[in-house]
């Protein structure tokens, strides 16, 4: 039944595609950050639905002219790169090439998605729906996953959808971590205290459900992010006592055996993960050295023949590390373009911020500004001890910096001088009667 309704659900919403190409934008967001056929059965968890809505949203710009007003910045530039780099590395790839292609078609999906999406984000109304996408997306599993720890006692771990990027608990601590300030940007920005009260309530919820989830890299990335808000926020005192009651109630909250874990991080030593990650790291590392140029392509380092190059007898396996992961499979130079994307929207975002400070009227570049810088770091901490270099949201999320420091630009740029003062103006700077 709930397949059934999915599919009713999408096949109107796609031909609405097609006449408002951004709602398009809107819905292949949707699908590829909370995957919702994830959440049915039937047929309707197979079907190809981000490429259907991707045909019709490409479809409807054609159709409506958005061409003509297509929007093209450093990152759109740094992503045609990063796309010409991911398929040179694939051609030389060491792994077997029916994988290889797949990561690849994937991960060059997420790429034109992205410079579309880029294109079309030319004005604060989009940027905002975009955010209320991307919070609502992943929200869905903070807010669910807190009420399951409330329920269970916190004695049992959050996970996400099935066959995603974030069905890993670690990795779905490390989406709603990045997504928390996004959130906090959405309550600041909204005017009826409702949804403000709502937004603070899933907040609430998503950090339990970040704690529930027994990640010892998103405990890490918590504190990062709880330390830049409070340092971000204007109210230092208050926020400090905020921050200092929900993080003490959320750790108290949850049972014996997840303090045993957390405890865990400062003995890495005996701990076998621990090592073993410091053992992939440097696998990783050493594929690079080996073809510094190319790397060893996709899925290289979860390739057996392709470890034994560097490390006979080593695992071969996932990187769990966003610097690694990148570095073993497509060597410095696309590490270097995939690196400059994120430095980009850390410059963007400094700007937004420096830019639109005092100017009321750009308070939600400002708020934006700052609570991005928050999740690039939450991203950044979290992503040290995960897979999650080709991650979608966390590359959208620099396309919504890129859109807002635009028009933020444009929007503070001073307003030229009347005609008419400079049709009347003499030497000496006295005008005529």
């Amino acid at each position: 039944m709930r397949d059934a309704a999915f599919i009713a659900v999408m096949l109107g919403l796609l031909p609405l595609a097609v006449f408002r190409p951004f709602v398009g934008v809107l819905l292949w967001c949707w699908i590829s950050f909370m995957n919702p056929h994830r959440l049915v059965y039937g047929v309707a968890m197979e079907l190809p639905w981000a490429v259907a809505v991707f045909a019709a949203t490409l479809a409807g710009v054609v159709l409506s002219g958005e061409f003509q007003r297509l929007r093209f910045d450093a990152l759109t530039a740094l992503l045609v790169a990063l796309l010409i780099c991911i398929t040179v590395t694939s051609v030389t790839a060491l792994g077997v090439p029916a994988d290889v292609w797949a990561k690849h078609d994937a991960v060059m999906k997420v790429i034109l998605g992205l410079i579309l999406t880029s294109a079309l984000l030319t004005e604060r109304k989009r940027i905002h729906a975009l955010v209320w996408a991307m919070v609502i997306s992943i929200g869905y599993y903070g807010v669910r996953g807190g009420i399951f720890a409330i329920m269970t006692g916190g004695n049992y771990r959050v996970w996400g959808p099935p066959q995603t990027m974030i069905t890993d608990n670690n990795h779905l601590a490390a989406a709603m971590l990045v997504t928390l300030p996004l959130m906090n940007y959405l309550r600041l920005q909204s005017r009826h205290r409702a949804v403000r009260i709502g937004l603070a309530v899933a907040m609430a919820l998503t950090l339990l459900a970040v704690v529930g989830s027994y990640s010892r890299g998103a405990l890490l990335g918590l504190c990062a992010v709880a330390a830049l808000m409070w340092w971000r926020s204007h109210a230092k005192v208050v926020s400090a006592v905020v921050l200092a009651v929900v993080l003490t109630g959320a750790v108290t909250f949850m049972p014996h055996q997840w303090m045993e874990r957390m405890n865990s991080i400062g003995e890495y030593q005996a701990d076998g993960s621990a090592t073993e990650r410091l053992v992939l790291w440097g696998i990783s590392w050493k594929l690079a050295m080996e073809r510094p140029l190319v790397g060893s392509g996709f899925t290289g380092p979860y390739t057996r023949e392709v470890v034994d190059r560097v490390a006979p007898g080593g695992p071969a396996r996932a990187v769990h590390s966003i610097w690694f992961e990148l570095l073993g499979e497509q060597g410095f130079v696309t590490f270097a373009v995939w690196l400059a994307m994120t430095l980009t929207g850390a410059i963007w975002s400094q700007r937004l911020i420096r830019a639109t400070r005092g100017r009321p009227d750009l308070a939600w570049a400002h708020d934006l500004g700052r609570m991005s810088q928050v999740s690039m770091v939450a991203y950044l901490v979290s992503g040290t001890f995960l897979s999650l270099s080709y991650w979608d949201f966390y590359w959208t999320l620099l396309v919504v910096i890129g859109a807002a420091w635009a028009v933020a630009k444009r929007a503070a740029r001073p307003a030229p001088a009347a005609a008419a003062w400079r049709a009347s103006s003499v030497p000496g700077g006295w005008r005529t009667a």
